[in-house]
């Protein structure tokens, strides 16, 4: 058994060849209640997982959504922890002279002493915090070229994957733990980095895996209904996004970039002085007018408190306006040049599952897309209409289990007001039965006149909705975009909409 923060499947990541640390330097800034006279005990290294206390670890007992690591307590001192930190007292099961260290708030506490632990690399490098519901991966994308553009070294952590200057390592979560992220981050400083562009989830925020991380530039998307089944209310929803701009136990950012086309964006332009707002509305800093729209990419001239900047993209669709608007305000906040910034934009070509083509010789167009919220399907149709006005919409989409339910229903009447063609088929379900998810999609695309098809089985919705594509038509498939696998009751399986679509599409002769 383990103490999870999340999921009983992540792996703890720390403490790879370092030399021990006395428990009272971990302790530096961390708020105790009581520590004990055990500050000379040496540590050699620090897990909030059980499985993974050995000799000389200091365990950190911190809840999860499903677990309570002070559940596990017994069984990472039976491995070799020599002292634990946790919210709670010395429980009668350990003796009472056991280095035990209470805490006010074990989530912070293990973000201090990780980064205490690793040198506090936050401080070093120069942080770039990217938050809101939507777009949060393309402009990490974005901000991330810029910077490569500028000659700087650059670490990535976000949805798709962790890229620590030179090696890229999976994603489990768009944001890691406290203690992982720390790792991350000083491997990003031993391999020369000076910059790392973060992608800020709400849980994360919440949770205070980035506690003590200063930014020098927090970024905010925008923010629409998702994950509510955790935050429970808009309010607190937004609540966690805005800690980002409040400083997470540190000071504010040095510098705020702000969609101020949105409402919840205009209420956090007051919080940080330095603050550059984006948008397509008039009185943004960073704006442009009537930019060009096509399937080979975005051209406009982006107006700035730097001057104009000349802007081609092969990026495509409205949403992408945004995100580039929100990477040109990075850039200008980090007083890059006007031509690095424009070079940066360009040499972006593709991200991974995000409005990503499938050719294979059709006369249709196939699209892959992580849309996953009522607004992601609509912002994905809406550019699809628009890039391809003459041609029906074919729309695959499912929903995930274990997640929001108020949202289904609206994904589905979202995608079925747009749509000619829905197929409601399976995301991840997960624990759930996957006919319920989509029963409760149905009552959104019933509210529509878009035609209908149901398919749990995921791969033979694909079939269905590349066989009643026609010459000129779009096929979507959204929800799962980069991903490359499938989260059922039992297992995790291997699926890739690109390479079961491609699969499918030589299966009938194109590409041959």
């Amino acid at each position: 058994m383990a103490a999870n923060g999340e999921s009983e499947t992540r792996t703890t990541l720390a403490g790879t060849a370092r030399a021990a640390v006395r428990l009272a330097k971990l302790l530096r800034g961390v708020e105790t209640q009581s520590a004990g006279a055990h500050g000379d005990l040496e540590i050699s290294e620090i897990t909030y997982d059980s499985r993974h206390a050995k000799p000389g670890t200091l365990f950190v007992a911190i809840r999860g959504e499903k677990m309570d690591g002070n559940n596990f307590v017994s069984d990472a001192v039976a491995r070799g922890a020599v002292a634990v930190l946790s919210e709670q007292q010395n429980p009668k099961a350990l003796p009472s002279d056991f280095p035990w260290v209470q805490v006010t708030d074990a989530r912070k506490a293990l973000a201090t002493a990780a980064a205490n632990y690793y040198g506090r690399p936050a401080e070093v490098l120069k942080l770039i915090g990217v938050t809101g519901t939507n777009g949060k991966t393309t402009t990490s994308y974005l901000v991330d070229a810029i910077l490569r553009a500028a000659g700087c070294e650059v670490g990535l952590l976000g949805t798709i994957g962790y890229r620590l200057v030179r090696e890229t390592r999976p994603a489990p979560n768009t944001t890691p733990e406290s203690l992982d992220l720390q790792k991350f981050l000083a491997e990003i400083v031993r391999a020369g980095g000076t910059h790392a562009v973060l992608e800020a989830s709400s849980h994360a925020l919440a949770m205070n895996r980035l506690w003590g991380c200063p930014f020098a530039v927090a970024i905010f998307t925008n923010l629409t209904r998702d994950h509510l089944d955790y935050h429970e209310t808009m309010d607190d929803y937004f609540g966690a996004k805005r800690r980002l701009f409040e400083g997470t136990g540190a000071a504010a950012p040095a510098a705020a970039v702000i969609n101020r086309d949105t409402e919840y964006g205009r209420q956090l332009s007051g919080l940080i002085p330095r603050t550059l707002t984006y948008g397509l509305d008039s009185g943004a800093d960073i704006t442009t007018r009537k930019p060009l729209l096509s399937l080979s990419g975005i051209e406009f001239v982006a107006e700035t408190p730097a001057g104009k900047i000349e802007i081609r993209s092969k990026l495509v669709g409205r949403p992408n306006v945004y995100n580039i608007l929100a990477a040109i305000g990075t850039g200008v906040a980090l007083d890059l040049a006007r031509e690095v910034i424009a070079a940066g934009v360009a040499q972006l070509v593709a991200v991974p599952g995000r409005f990503e083509r499938v050719e294979q010789g059709q006369p249709f167009l196939v699209i892959v897309d992580y849309a996953h919220t009522d607004d992601a399907l609509r912002n994905l149709l809406a550019t699809a209409k628009e890039l391809n006005p003459d041609g029906r919409i074919i729309t695959l989409f499912g929903c995930g289990g274990d997640r929001d339910r108020t949202k289904r229903p609206l994904m589905g009447e979202a995608a079925g007001l747009v749509s000619d063609i829905v197929v409601l088929t399976s995301d991840n379900p997960r624990s759930e039965d996957p006919l319920l998810i989509i029963n409760d999609a149905i009552v959104g695309v019933q509210r529509t006149k878009a035609k209908l098809f149901v398919e749990p089985d995921r791969q033979k919705a694909v079939e269905i909705a590349l066989d009643e594509a026609r010459a000129g038509d779009t096929v979507l498939l959204a929800g799962k975009g980069h991903e490359t696998y499938q989260v059922l009751r039992d297992r995790t399986i291997d699926f890739d909409d690109r390479a079961v679509a491609r699969r499918i599409l030589r299966q009938r002769g194109y590409g041959e």
